[in-house]
C-alpha cells in the first residue's frame, strides 16, 4: 500500500450515473462518488441511516429539493444535508451535464490533526495563506 492514489472522472467511465470514487482510490475514513447526471435528469428522492452528505458541484446546474425549500446551485456551490433529512438532487439544466462530488461519512470530525513536514519553510507561508 502506498499511502496515496490518483485518478480522474474520466478513467471512472464516460457514462452517466455513479462514478465509485472510494474502490478506486482506495478511500476507507469515508465515502465519496461522483455523480455524473444528463440534461433534465431528476435525481431520486433519498434519505441515509447513518450517513450526512455534502454535495459540491464541480459543473453544471443542481436543483435541490429539501422539504418545501426548492434551490439551485451553480458550478462550486456546496450543500450539507444531515443523513435522516430527505432530499432530491436533479439536473437544472436542459442543455449541460450536471457533475457532482459527494462525500458522506459518520461520527464526526477530527480537530486539527494536521501537521507540516518542513514547519521552518512552510510555516510562515501556512500562517499568511488563510484559515
Amino acid at each position: 500500500m502506498s499511502g496515496y492514489a490518483f485518478s480522474s472522472l474520466e478513467e471512472l467511465g464516460e457514462d452517466y450515473g455513479f462514478k465509485k470514487v472510494r474502490r478506486a482510490l482506495g478511500v476507507t475514513a469515508f465515502g465519496v462518488n461522483a455523480i455524473v447526471f444528463p440534461p433534465g435528469f431528476e435525481g431520486f428522492r433519498h434519505w441515509h441511516d447513518k450517513q450526512d452528505e455534502l454535495y459540491f458541484v464541480h459543473r453544471g446546474r443542481a436543483r435541490v429539493e429539501i422539504g418545501d425549500e426548492v434551490r439551485e446551485l451553480g458550478e462550486g456551490g456546496l450543500l450539507h444535508v444531515e443523513s435522516t433529512t430527505p432530499r432530491l438532487v436533479s439536473n437544472a439544466s436542459d442543455s449541460e451535464d450536471l457533475v457532482l462530488l459527494v462525500v458522506g461519512g459518520k461520527d464526526g470530525y477530527v480537530e486539527r490533526d494536521g501537521n507540516l513536514v518542513d514547519p521552518e519553510r512552510d510555516l510562515p507561508r501556512r500562517q499568511g495563506f488563510g484559515s
